[in-house]
């Protein structure tokens, strides 16, 4: 089931197993310690994205808008739920509810294809944040 929520609407729950999923995936299966909890989740601006299955959060991502950006970042799947279109149904989401607004993201390099499958488009030079080759990428409005 694919959900959306601000901050303040999440329950305590559903805040744990967000987090829970981006950890396993960002600091453990990609070996890439970073500050997960880095406030931007509680912004009043800040949407969360979600697939529960059984349950549990599968998949997630957050839409952020903070002054002229908007942007969508942490997208994740757990290992065992990928190749069901997951994170494309939360991509299409998220970008239908910032529809009219240009919107940035943070991509992995192996993923600047499949990002470039909703309309983002290469907006500046590799660079490595925490270890990992990532490119900016803007979809326009």
């Amino acid at each position: 089931m694919l959900r959306h929520a601000p901050f303040a609407e999440l329950s305590g729950h559903e805040v744990y197993s967000i987090c829970k999923l981006r950890v396993d995936v960002f600091v453990v299966e990609q070996n890439c310690p970073y500050p997960e909890l880095d406030g931007a989740d509680e912004h009043a601006s800040t949407i969360h994205f979600w697939h529960t299955i059984d349950g549990r959060v599968v998949s997630t991502l957050r839409l952020l808008r903070t002054g002229a950006e908007t942007r969508i970042g942490r997208v994740c799947t757990a290992v065992d739920a990928r190749g069901r279109g997951l994170s494309a149904q939360l991509m299409r989401a998220a970008l239908e509810q910032a529809a009219g607004e240009p919107v940035v993201i943070g991509a992995q390099v192996q993923l600047e294809k499949w990002y470039g499958g909703f309309g983002f488009v290469r907006s500046g030079p590799d660079y490595d944040e925490d270890g990992i080759a990532h490119l900016p990428m803007t979809r326009a409005a």
